[in-house]
Protein backbone atom coordinates (compact mmCIF):
# COMPACT_ATOMS: atom_id res chain seq x y z
CA UNK A 1 0.00 0.00 0.00
CA UNK A 2 2.78 2.40 0.92
CA UNK A 3 6.17 3.32 -1.43
CA UNK A 4 9.51 3.38 0.00
CA UNK A 5 10.39 5.54 2.67
CA UNK A 6 13.70 7.25 3.58
CA UNK A 7 12.40 7.42 7.17
CA UNK A 8 15.67 6.04 9.59
CA UNK A 9 13.16 7.22 12.44
CA UNK A 10 9.64 5.09 11.51
CA UNK A 11 8.11 6.38 14.73
CA UNK A 12 5.30 8.57 11.74
CA UNK A 13 4.47 5.43 9.81
CA UNK A 14 4.88 2.90 12.75
CA UNK A 15 1.48 5.71 14.03
CA UNK A 16 -0.19 5.74 10.99
CA UNK A 17 -3.89 4.35 11.29
CA UNK A 18 -4.80 1.03 10.95
CA UNK A 19 -5.46 0.51 6.53
CA UNK A 20 -8.54 -0.68 7.37
CA UNK A 21 -9.17 2.96 8.73
CA UNK A 22 -8.27 4.75 6.05
CA UNK A 23 -10.44 6.84 3.67
CA UNK A 24 -10.44 5.81 0.16
CA UNK A 25 -8.19 8.33 -1.63
CA UNK A 26 -8.82 9.15 -5.35
CA UNK A 27 -5.32 9.30 -6.87
CA UNK A 28 -5.91 9.16 -10.58
CA UNK A 29 -5.30 12.99 -11.21
CA UNK A 30 -2.33 12.88 -9.84
CA UNK A 31 0.89 11.14 -10.34
CA UNK A 32 3.99 11.55 -8.30
CA UNK A 33 7.46 9.30 -8.61
CA UNK A 34 7.95 6.69 -5.77
CA UNK A 35 10.44 9.66 -4.34
CA UNK A 36 9.79 13.10 -3.58
CA UNK A 37 10.60 15.50 -1.36
CA UNK A 38 8.53 18.62 -0.98
CA UNK A 39 10.95 21.01 0.28
CA UNK A 40 13.20 20.59 -2.93
CA UNK A 41 9.76 20.77 -5.02
CA UNK A 42 8.98 24.28 -3.50
CA UNK A 43 12.78 25.69 -3.67
CA UNK A 44 15.43 24.30 -5.63
CA UNK A 45 13.25 22.84 -8.44
CA UNK A 46 11.91 26.44 -9.17
CA UNK A 47 15.45 27.54 -9.67
CA UNK A 48 16.17 25.20 -12.05
CA UNK A 49 12.84 26.29 -13.80
CA UNK A 50 14.19 29.70 -14.42
CA UNK A 51 12.82 31.37 -11.59
CA UNK A 52 16.23 32.69 -9.61
CA UNK A 53 15.98 35.76 -10.06
CA UNK A 54 11.84 35.93 -9.15
CA UNK A 55 10.66 37.27 -5.76
CA UNK A 56 9.31 34.35 -3.61
CA UNK A 57 9.01 35.96 -0.06
CA UNK A 58 8.53 39.28 0.73
CA UNK A 59 8.41 39.89 4.80
CA UNK A 60 10.05 41.60 7.56
CA UNK A 61 10.99 44.61 5.22
CA UNK A 62 12.68 42.88 2.78
CA UNK A 63 12.01 40.63 -0.81
CA UNK A 64 14.29 37.14 -1.45
CA UNK A 65 14.78 35.35 -4.47
CA UNK A 66 14.09 31.58 -5.27
CA UNK A 67 17.42 31.23 -5.52
CA UNK A 68 17.98 33.10 -2.30
CA UNK A 69 15.72 30.99 -0.58
CA UNK A 70 17.05 27.51 -1.70
CA UNK A 71 20.40 28.22 -0.54
CA UNK A 72 18.72 29.79 2.60
CA UNK A 73 17.12 26.75 3.13
CA UNK A 74 20.16 24.32 2.03
CA UNK A 75 22.31 26.14 4.71
CA UNK A 76 19.71 25.77 7.38
CA UNK A 77 19.11 21.88 6.47
CA UNK A 78 22.87 21.26 6.94
CA UNK A 79 22.82 22.77 9.98
CA UNK A 80 20.01 20.77 11.15
CA UNK A 81 22.02 17.46 10.22
CA UNK A 82 25.11 18.55 10.67
CA UNK A 83 25.02 20.05 14.20
CA UNK A 84 21.60 19.49 15.71
CA UNK A 85 21.73 15.61 14.54
CA UNK A 86 18.71 15.79 12.72
CA UNK A 87 17.72 12.19 10.94
CA UNK A 88 14.90 11.34 8.52
CA UNK A 89 11.65 11.13 10.37
CA UNK A 90 12.43 13.02 13.37
CA UNK A 91 9.58 15.26 14.13
CA UNK A 92 11.02 19.02 14.42
CA UNK A 93 8.42 21.48 16.01
CA UNK A 94 8.89 25.52 14.49
CA UNK A 95 7.66 28.40 16.75
CA UNK A 96 6.71 31.36 15.10
CA UNK A 97 4.85 34.02 13.76
CA UNK A 98 4.02 34.51 9.89
CA UNK A 99 7.78 35.49 8.58
CA UNK A 100 10.58 34.33 5.99
CA UNK A 101 12.57 32.72 8.28
CA UNK A 102 9.38 30.54 9.82
CA UNK A 103 8.71 29.24 5.98
CA UNK A 104 12.54 28.81 5.61
CA UNK A 105 13.26 26.64 8.85
CA UNK A 106 9.63 24.64 7.25
CA UNK A 107 11.23 24.08 3.77
CA UNK A 108 14.85 22.91 5.16
CA UNK A 109 13.68 20.66 8.07
CA UNK A 110 11.76 19.01 5.06
CA UNK A 111 14.43 18.93 2.84
CA UNK A 112 16.19 16.93 5.81
CA UNK A 113 13.68 14.29 5.65
CA UNK A 114 12.26 15.43 9.32
CA UNK A 115 8.84 15.70 9.83
CA UNK A 116 7.75 18.83 10.57
CA UNK A 117 5.24 20.71 13.30
CA UNK A 118 4.24 23.92 12.64
CA UNK A 119 2.89 25.87 15.81
CA UNK A 120 0.97 29.03 16.71
CA UNK A 121 2.78 31.91 18.51
CA UNK A 122 0.33 32.31 20.97
CA UNK A 123 0.33 28.35 22.41
CA UNK A 124 1.18 28.42 25.55
CA UNK A 125 4.08 25.58 27.47
CA UNK A 126 0.88 23.56 28.55
CA UNK A 127 -0.45 23.67 25.25
CA UNK A 128 2.65 23.30 23.57
CA UNK A 129 3.75 20.12 26.09
CA UNK A 130 0.62 18.15 24.84
CA UNK A 131 1.82 18.57 20.63
CA UNK A 132 5.60 17.35 22.34
CA UNK A 133 3.91 14.63 23.81
CA UNK A 134 1.73 13.17 21.03
CA UNK A 135 4.39 13.48 18.27
CA UNK A 136 7.35 12.90 20.48
CA UNK A 137 9.36 16.13 19.55
CA UNK A 138 13.50 15.97 20.76
CA UNK A 139 14.20 19.14 18.50
CA UNK A 140 12.55 22.75 18.39
CA UNK A 141 12.88 25.77 16.40
CA UNK A 142 11.84 29.13 18.16
CA UNK A 143 11.98 32.26 16.98
CA UNK A 144 13.82 34.04 19.40
CA UNK A 145 11.39 36.53 20.52
CA UNK A 146 8.69 33.64 21.61
CA UNK A 147 11.62 31.89 23.66
CA UNK A 148 9.90 32.17 26.92
CA UNK A 149 7.04 29.74 26.18
CA UNK A 150 8.87 27.00 24.73
CA UNK A 151 11.86 26.59 27.40
CA UNK A 152 9.30 26.14 29.98
CA UNK A 153 7.89 23.53 27.98
CA UNK A 154 11.34 22.04 27.40
CA UNK A 155 11.98 21.87 31.07
CA UNK A 156 8.91 19.65 31.55
CA UNK A 157 9.28 17.62 28.71
CA UNK A 158 10.70 13.89 28.71
CA UNK A 159 10.81 14.21 24.82
CA UNK A 160 12.15 17.79 23.62
CA UNK A 161 15.83 17.96 24.36
CA UNK A 162 17.12 20.68 22.44
CA UNK A 163 15.05 24.40 22.01
CA UNK A 164 17.55 25.89 19.28
CA UNK A 165 16.59 29.85 18.47
CA UNK A 166 16.41 31.74 14.74
CA UNK A 167 15.89 35.25 14.36
CA UNK A 168 12.61 35.51 13.02
CA UNK A 169 13.19 39.32 12.01
CA UNK A 170 15.97 38.17 9.32
CA UNK A 171 18.50 39.70 10.95
CA UNK A 172 20.35 36.36 11.38
CA UNK A 173 21.39 37.23 15.09
CA UNK A 174 20.59 34.16 16.73
CA UNK A 175 22.02 30.13 17.28
CA UNK A 176 20.83 28.20 13.93
CA UNK A 177 21.22 31.96 11.83
CA UNK A 178 25.03 31.98 13.00
CA UNK A 179 25.61 27.78 12.93
CA UNK A 180 23.66 27.93 9.09
CA UNK A 181 26.03 31.19 7.62
CA UNK A 182 28.74 29.06 6.87
CA UNK A 183 27.28 26.15 5.34
CA UNK A 184 27.40 25.48 1.96
CA UNK A 185 24.18 26.31 -0.62
CA UNK A 186 24.12 22.95 -2.26
CA UNK A 187 22.84 20.58 0.17
CA UNK A 188 21.81 16.62 -1.34
CA UNK A 189 18.14 16.65 0.10
CA UNK A 190 16.77 13.33 1.67
CA UNK A 191 15.57 11.24 -1.04
CA UNK A 192 12.15 10.86 0.89
CA UNK A 193 9.33 8.55 -0.44
CA UNK A 194 6.32 10.44 -1.78
CA UNK A 195 4.34 8.63 0.86
CA UNK A 196 6.66 9.45 3.64
CA UNK A 197 4.69 11.82 6.43
CA UNK A 198 6.12 14.90 5.79
CA UNK A 199 3.69 17.60 8.28
CA UNK A 200 1.59 16.70 11.55
CA UNK A 201 -1.03 19.41 11.80
CA UNK A 202 -2.18 19.48 14.69
CA UNK A 203 -6.13 20.47 15.44
CA UNK A 204 -8.51 20.91 18.34
CA UNK A 205 -10.94 18.13 19.37
CA UNK A 206 -14.37 19.37 20.76
CA UNK A 207 -12.30 17.35 23.80
CA UNK A 208 -9.58 20.04 23.83
CA UNK A 209 -7.12 16.88 23.46
CA UNK A 210 -5.41 17.86 20.33
CA UNK A 211 -5.01 15.45 17.43
CA UNK A 212 -2.56 15.18 15.02
CA UNK A 213 -3.37 14.88 10.83
CA UNK A 214 -0.41 13.35 9.15
CA UNK A 215 -0.03 14.66 5.52
CA UNK A 216 2.70 13.08 3.07
CA UNK A 217 4.99 14.59 0.77
CA UNK A 218 2.82 13.95 -1.77
CA UNK A 219 -0.54 15.83 -0.33
CA UNK A 220 1.78 19.12 -0.03
CA UNK A 221 1.80 19.26 -3.67
CA UNK A 222 -1.65 17.46 -4.70
CA UNK A 223 -3.65 20.81 -2.96
CA UNK A 224 -1.46 23.04 -5.27
CA UNK A 225 -1.57 21.56 -8.09
CA UNK A 226 -5.61 20.51 -7.45
CA UNK A 227 -6.90 23.63 -5.83
CA UNK A 228 -4.90 25.77 -6.62
CA UNK A 229 -4.17 25.35 -10.31
CA UNK A 230 -7.78 24.87 -10.76
CA UNK A 231 -9.92 27.06 -8.68
CA UNK A 232 -7.04 29.72 -8.31
CA UNK A 233 -5.55 29.62 -11.58
CA UNK A 234 -1.69 31.02 -10.20
CA UNK A 235 0.75 31.83 -12.45
CA UNK A 236 4.08 33.63 -11.68
CA UNK A 237 2.55 37.49 -11.78
CA UNK A 238 0.82 36.39 -8.80
CA UNK A 239 1.43 38.28 -5.47
CA UNK A 240 -0.50 36.59 -2.13
CA UNK A 241 -1.28 38.02 1.03
CA UNK A 242 -3.37 36.79 3.95
CA UNK A 243 -3.84 36.31 7.86
CA UNK A 244 -4.00 32.30 8.81
CA UNK A 245 -0.99 31.05 10.62
CA UNK A 246 1.33 29.00 8.75
CA UNK A 247 0.62 26.76 11.66
CA UNK A 248 -2.69 26.17 10.00
CA UNK A 249 -2.91 24.10 7.08
CA UNK A 250 -4.88 26.57 5.31
CA UNK A 251 -2.17 28.72 5.89
CA UNK A 252 0.61 27.01 4.79
CA UNK A 253 -1.15 26.28 2.09
CA UNK A 254 -2.45 29.73 0.80
CA UNK A 255 1.12 31.60 2.20
CA UNK A 256 3.54 29.14 1.43
CA UNK A 257 2.85 26.31 -0.74
CA UNK A 258 0.66 27.79 -3.59
CA UNK A 259 3.01 30.74 -4.10
CA UNK A 260 6.58 28.43 -4.22
CA UNK A 261 4.79 25.50 -6.20
CA UNK A 262 4.09 28.20 -9.03
CA UNK A 263 7.06 30.69 -8.90
CA UNK A 264 4.62 33.43 -7.41
CA UNK A 265 5.48 35.31 -4.41
CA UNK A 266 4.05 35.30 -0.71
CA UNK A 267 3.80 38.15 1.80
CA UNK A 268 4.02 37.24 5.25
CA UNK A 269 3.08 39.50 7.91
CA UNK A 270 3.65 38.53 11.72
CA UNK A 271 0.77 41.09 12.78
CA UNK A 272 -1.90 39.88 10.21
CA UNK A 273 -4.42 42.82 10.76
CA UNK A 274 -7.02 44.07 8.67
CA UNK A 275 -5.13 47.49 8.35
CA UNK A 276 -2.01 46.07 7.71
CA UNK A 277 -3.40 43.42 5.13
CA UNK A 278 -4.49 46.61 3.28
CA UNK A 279 -1.34 48.39 3.36
CA UNK A 280 0.16 44.88 1.65
CA UNK A 281 -2.26 44.89 -0.39
CA UNK A 282 -1.96 48.34 -1.82
CA UNK A 283 1.62 48.58 -1.72
CA UNK A 284 2.82 45.05 -3.12
CA UNK A 285 -0.32 45.07 -5.46
CA UNK A 286 -1.32 41.48 -4.38
CA UNK A 287 -3.30 39.21 -6.53
CA UNK A 288 -4.39 36.61 -4.23
CA UNK A 289 -6.18 36.98 -0.40
CA UNK A 290 -6.74 34.24 1.75
CA UNK A 291 -8.22 35.21 5.13
CA UNK A 292 -11.75 34.94 7.16
CA UNK A 293 -14.83 36.81 6.37
CA UNK A 294 -14.21 39.39 9.59
CA UNK A 295 -11.14 40.41 7.93
CA UNK A 296 -13.40 41.19 4.73
CA UNK A 297 -15.80 43.13 6.45
CA UNK A 298 -13.25 45.23 7.58
CA UNK A 299 -12.00 45.56 4.18
CA UNK A 300 -14.93 46.68 2.98
CA UNK A 301 -15.15 49.66 5.41
CA UNK A 302 -11.81 50.51 4.32
CA UNK A 303 -12.89 50.56 0.66
CA UNK A 304 -15.21 53.24 1.54
CA UNK A 305 -12.31 55.43 2.96
CA UNK A 306 -10.40 55.19 0.04
CA UNK A 307 -8.52 52.18 0.09
CA UNK A 308 -7.80 50.83 -3.34
CA UNK A 309 -8.06 46.83 -3.32
CA UNK A 310 -8.07 46.69 -7.39
CA UNK A 311 -5.10 44.81 -7.66
CA UNK A 312 -7.07 41.92 -6.03
CA UNK A 313 -8.17 38.94 -8.32
CA UNK A 314 -9.24 36.53 -6.07
CA UNK A 315 -10.82 36.80 -2.61
CA UNK A 316 -10.77 33.46 -1.09
CA UNK A 317 -12.64 33.41 2.45
CA UNK A 318 -12.47 29.86 4.87
CA UNK A 319 -12.24 28.97 8.46
CA UNK A 320 -16.23 30.17 9.12
CA UNK A 321 -18.67 30.45 6.74
CA UNK A 322 -19.58 33.56 4.60
CA UNK A 323 -22.42 35.77 5.37
CA UNK A 324 -24.53 36.55 1.83
CA UNK A 325 -24.11 40.60 2.71
CA UNK A 326 -20.76 39.96 2.80
CA UNK A 327 -20.45 38.37 -0.55
CA UNK A 328 -22.62 40.42 -1.83
CA UNK A 329 -21.19 43.89 -1.02
CA UNK A 330 -17.75 42.45 -1.78
CA UNK A 331 -19.34 41.91 -5.44
CA UNK A 332 -20.88 45.15 -5.78
CA UNK A 333 -17.83 47.20 -5.21
CA UNK A 334 -14.70 45.05 -6.40
CA UNK A 335 -17.13 43.53 -9.23
CA UNK A 336 -14.95 40.12 -8.27
CA UNK A 337 -16.90 37.39 -6.39
CA UNK A 338 -15.49 35.75 -3.02
CA UNK A 339 -14.29 32.66 -3.66
CA UNK A 340 -16.15 30.81 -0.63
CA UNK A 341 -14.62 27.25 0.35
CA UNK A 342 -14.45 24.24 3.02
CA UNK A 343 -11.20 22.77 4.10
CA UNK A 344 -10.11 20.78 7.57
CA UNK A 345 -6.83 19.58 8.67
CA UNK A 346 -7.85 16.63 8.37
CA UNK A 347 -8.52 17.07 4.46
CA UNK A 348 -4.95 19.33 4.22
CA UNK A 349 -6.94 22.08 2.17
CA UNK A 350 -10.24 23.18 0.70
CA UNK A 351 -12.03 20.48 -1.27
CA UNK A 352 -15.70 22.33 -1.66
CA UNK A 353 -15.20 25.96 -3.38
CA UNK A 354 -16.68 28.66 -5.37
CA UNK A 355 -15.37 29.13 -8.95
CA UNK A 356 -14.82 32.09 -10.66
CA UNK A 357 -17.70 31.56 -13.24
CA UNK A 358 -19.80 29.90 -10.53
CA UNK A 359 -20.19 31.31 -7.55
CA UNK A 360 -23.01 32.59 -5.34
CA UNK A 361 -23.52 34.29 -2.08
CA UNK A 362 -24.42 31.39 0.85
CA UNK A 363 -23.33 28.98 -0.93
CA UNK A 364 -19.99 26.73 -0.73
CA UNK A 365 -19.83 25.44 -4.24
CA UNK A 366 -19.07 22.24 -5.76
CA UNK A 367 -15.94 19.56 -4.92
CA UNK A 368 -12.81 20.29 -5.88
CA UNK A 369 -11.60 17.83 -9.21
CA UNK A 370 -10.51 14.81 -7.49
CA UNK A 371 -12.78 15.13 -4.63
CA UNK A 372 -16.66 13.72 -4.13
CA UNK A 373 -18.98 14.62 -1.70
CA UNK A 374 -22.17 13.78 -0.26
CA UNK A 375 -24.65 14.32 2.19
CA UNK A 376 -25.82 11.38 4.68
CA UNK A 377 -27.39 10.66 7.87
CA UNK A 378 -26.48 8.70 10.89
CA UNK A 379 -26.15 5.59 8.97
CA UNK A 380 -24.09 6.76 6.23
CA UNK A 381 -26.96 6.65 3.94
CA UNK A 382 -27.40 9.78 0.86
CA UNK A 383 -30.16 11.95 2.17
CA UNK A 384 -32.31 13.98 -0.07
CA UNK A 385 -31.60 16.97 -2.23
CA UNK A 386 -32.61 19.78 0.11
CA UNK A 387 -32.09 18.03 3.52
CA UNK A 388 -29.80 18.84 5.96
CA UNK A 389 -27.06 16.08 6.97
CA UNK A 390 -23.75 15.27 7.81
CA UNK A 391 -21.07 15.95 5.13
CA UNK A 392 -18.99 13.08 4.16
CA UNK A 393 -15.75 13.56 1.10
CA UNK A 394 -13.21 11.47 -0.05
CA UNK A 395 -10.46 12.53 -2.51
CA UNK A 396 -6.56 12.64 -3.11
CA UNK A 397 -6.15 13.79 0.33
CA UNK A 398 -8.01 12.23 4.01
CA UNK A 399 -7.78 12.05 7.55
CA UNK A 400 -4.67 9.67 9.03
CA UNK A 401 -4.84 10.86 12.85
CA UNK A 402 -1.29 9.61 14.31
CA UNK A 403 -2.38 6.86 16.46
CA UNK A 404 -5.78 8.50 17.84
CA UNK A 405 -8.75 6.48 18.11
CA UNK A 406 -10.96 9.14 16.95
CA UNK A 407 -9.76 7.29 13.25
CA UNK A 408 -12.86 5.85 13.60
CA UNK A 409 -15.16 8.71 14.00
CA UNK A 410 -13.73 10.68 11.18
CA UNK A 411 -13.51 8.32 8.84
CA UNK A 412 -16.61 5.45 8.23
CA UNK A 413 -16.75 3.58 4.71
CA UNK A 414 -14.02 4.83 3.42
CA UNK A 415 -15.75 8.53 3.77
CA UNK A 416 -14.06 11.21 5.70
CA UNK A 417 -16.76 12.84 7.98
CA UNK A 418 -15.75 16.54 8.87
CA UNK A 419 -18.03 17.34 11.33
CA UNK A 420 -19.81 19.98 9.20
CA UNK A 421 -23.78 19.93 8.19
CA UNK A 422 -24.76 21.07 4.82
CA UNK A 423 -27.44 20.64 2.30
CA UNK A 424 -27.40 19.80 -1.42
CA UNK A 425 -29.78 21.58 -3.64
CA UNK A 426 -31.26 20.48 -6.85
CA UNK A 427 -28.32 21.67 -8.83
CA UNK A 428 -25.88 20.03 -6.92
CA UNK A 429 -24.23 23.20 -4.97
CA UNK A 430 -23.27 22.80 -1.49
CA UNK A 431 -24.77 24.80 1.57
CA UNK A 432 -23.40 24.76 4.44
CA UNK A 433 -25.76 24.47 8.11
CA UNK A 434 -24.06 24.48 10.76
CA UNK A 435 -21.09 22.56 12.66
CA UNK A 436 -22.05 18.92 13.59
CA UNK A 437 -20.10 19.13 16.84
CA UNK A 438 -19.97 22.04 19.66
CA UNK A 439 -16.51 23.04 18.43
CA UNK A 440 -16.30 27.07 18.54
CA UNK A 441 -15.36 28.71 15.13
CA UNK A 442 -14.66 32.77 16.22
CA UNK A 443 -12.85 34.57 13.39
CA UNK A 444 -11.89 31.56 11.70
CA UNK A 445 -9.94 29.77 14.85
CA UNK A 446 -11.67 26.42 16.34
CA UNK A 447 -11.54 26.52 19.63
CA UNK A 448 -13.02 23.80 22.01
CA UNK A 449 -15.15 24.36 25.28
CA UNK A 450 -14.13 21.84 27.50
CA UNK A 451 -10.58 23.52 26.85
CA UNK A 452 -11.99 27.41 27.94
CA UNK A 453 -13.86 25.37 30.91
CA UNK A 454 -10.64 24.07 32.15
CA UNK A 455 -8.70 27.19 31.71
CA UNK A 456 -11.67 28.88 34.00
CA UNK A 457 -11.82 26.39 36.64
CA UNK A 458 -8.28 26.74 37.58
CA UNK A 459 -8.78 29.77 38.87
CA UNK A 460 -9.92 29.76 42.64
CA UNK A 461 -13.21 31.89 41.90
CA UNK A 462 -14.67 29.51 39.61
CA UNK A 463 -16.61 27.18 41.09
CA UNK A 464 -18.35 26.12 38.11
CA UNK A 465 -18.57 26.86 34.50
CA UNK A 466 -20.33 25.89 31.28
CA UNK A 467 -18.91 27.81 27.43
CA UNK A 468 -20.56 28.01 24.42
CA UNK A 469 -20.42 29.75 21.44
CA UNK A 470 -22.73 32.01 20.41
CA UNK A 471 -23.60 34.54 17.36
CA UNK A 472 -21.86 37.46 16.48
CA UNK A 473 -21.81 39.85 13.79
CA UNK A 474 -18.15 40.49 13.57
CA UNK A 475 -16.48 36.99 14.51
CA UNK A 476 -19.07 34.32 13.43
CA UNK A 477 -19.65 33.13 16.80
CA UNK A 478 -17.47 34.28 20.00
CA UNK A 479 -16.85 32.05 23.13
CA UNK A 480 -19.49 33.12 26.10
CA UNK A 481 -18.78 31.45 29.61
CA UNK A 482 -21.81 30.79 32.24
CA UNK A 483 -19.61 31.10 35.53
CA UNK A 484 -20.91 30.31 38.88
CA UNK A 485 -18.67 31.75 41.55
CA UNK A 486 -17.34 30.58 44.65
CA UNK A 487 -19.07 32.22 47.74
CA UNK A 488 -18.20 35.89 48.70
CA UNK A 489 -16.46 36.67 45.36
CA UNK A 490 -18.66 39.97 43.71
CA UNK A 491 -20.30 38.67 40.39
CA UNK A 492 -18.51 42.42 38.54
CA UNK A 493 -16.62 44.26 36.18
CA UNK A 494 -13.55 43.51 37.99
CA UNK A 495 -13.86 39.73 38.77
CA UNK A 496 -14.98 39.32 34.56
CA UNK A 497 -11.21 41.18 33.30
CA UNK A 498 -10.03 39.22 36.65
CA UNK A 499 -10.87 36.07 34.97
CA UNK A 500 -10.58 36.51 31.17
CA UNK A 501 -7.21 37.86 31.53
CA UNK A 502 -6.52 34.29 33.57
CA UNK A 503 -7.82 32.66 30.74
CA UNK A 504 -5.29 34.47 28.16
CA UNK A 505 -2.37 33.86 30.45
CA UNK A 506 -3.14 29.72 30.58
CA UNK A 507 -4.22 28.97 27.09
CA UNK A 508 -4.05 30.66 23.89
CA UNK A 509 -5.13 34.87 24.35
CA UNK A 510 -7.78 34.31 21.31
CA UNK A 511 -9.44 31.45 23.21
CA UNK A 512 -10.49 33.92 26.06
CA UNK A 513 -14.73 34.42 26.41
CA UNK A 514 -15.69 37.30 25.10
CA UNK A 515 -18.82 37.51 26.40
CA UNK A 516 -19.27 36.27 30.19
CA UNK A 517 -22.56 35.70 32.34
CA UNK A 518 -22.43 35.04 36.38
CA UNK A 519 -25.25 32.82 36.86
CA UNK A 520 -26.55 30.64 40.27
CA UNK A 521 -26.41 27.53 38.99
CA UNK A 522 -25.69 25.73 35.59
CA UNK A 523 -28.86 23.72 34.22
CA UNK A 524 -28.01 20.25 34.55
CA UNK A 525 -29.50 16.65 34.03
CA UNK A 526 -31.05 14.36 37.12
CA UNK A 527 -27.02 12.34 36.98
CA UNK A 528 -25.72 15.69 36.94
CA UNK A 529 -24.58 16.13 33.40
CA UNK A 530 -24.66 19.63 32.24
CA UNK A 531 -27.01 21.02 29.47
CA UNK A 532 -25.42 23.54 27.42
CA UNK A 533 -28.16 23.30 24.84
CA UNK A 534 -30.26 24.88 27.39
CA UNK A 535 -27.43 27.71 27.57
CA UNK A 536 -27.81 28.25 23.57
CA UNK A 537 -31.25 28.22 24.07
CA UNK A 538 -31.50 30.59 26.30
CA UNK A 539 -29.69 32.83 24.25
Amino acid sequence: MLGPTAHIDTFARDNLPPPDLWPDFLLDRFDYPDRLNAGVELTDRLVEKGFGDHTALIGNGRRRTYKELADWTSRLAHALVENYGVKPGNRVLIRSANNPAMVACWLAATKAGAVVVNTMPMLRAGELAQIVDKAEISLALCDTRLMEEMVACAKQSHFLKQVIGFDGTANHDAELDRVALDKDVRFEAVNTGRDDVALLGFTSGTTGEPKATMHFHRDLLIIADGYAQEVLGVTPDDIFVGSPPLAFTFGLGGLAIFPLRFGAAATLLENASPPNMIEIIQTYRATVCFTAPTAYRAMLVAMDKGADLSSLRAAVSAGETLPAPVYEEWMEKTGKPMLDGIGATEMLHIFISNRFGDSKPACTGKPVSGYQAKIVDDDMNEVPRGEVGRLAVRGPTGCRYLADERQRKYVRDGWNLTGDSFIQDEDGYFHFAARSDDMIISAGYNIAGPEVEAALLSHPDVKECAVIGVPDEERGQIVQAHVVLMAGVAPDELTRKRLQDHVKATIAPYKYPRSMKFIDALPKTQTGKIQRFRLKDAH
